[in-house]
């Protein structure tokens, strides 16, 4: 296994996996390392992304590991890869979101993550489930 800053090679790897990042984005995640691929044998299985809330606080915008390499540790090792980064860059505090209709939830609490609000789009044509904010210190 090993893990690595996502590059421009890895845009039809990355795509297969994310359906939500326009593209000026992706380009941004790999010019300012905030995106990470963990590999199995050489073969991408997964990835995380993240930004700045409020431009002071790293926040994982996804985490998705392919189907077949999920609940074998991968998700758990892309976190504590990137929250490290993070505390060598000298952050003391971290977030990540999930919908309340999802399983994540579960996943990040056993990391160490605590609820931490959340809020509802009721937006025509962008309605969704809440998104529930959990947070963590490093």
């Amino acid at each position: 296994m090993g893990i690595r800053f996502v590059r421009q090679e890895d845009k039809l790897f990355w795509y297969s996996l994310d359906k939500h990042l326009p593209e000026g984005e992706f380009n941004k995640k790999v010019r300012d390392n905030q995106g990470y691929i963990i590999f199995v044998n050489d073969k991408p299985v997964g990835l995380l992304r993240y930004n700045l809330f409020w431009d002071n606080t790293p926040f994982c915008t996804m985490l998705f590991i392919e189907g077949q390499y999920q609940r074998q540790g991968f998700g758990r090792s892309l976190m504590e890869h990137w929250e490290k980064d993070m505390k060598s860059k000298g952050y003391e505090m971290v977030l990540t979101s999930t919908q309340v209709d999802e399983d994540a939830q579960h996943f990040y609490r056993k990391l160490g993550y605590r609820d931490c609000g959340g809020f509802m789009i009721d937006v025509p044509g962008y309605e969704q489930p809440m998104e529930l904010f959990m947070v963590r210190s490093i």
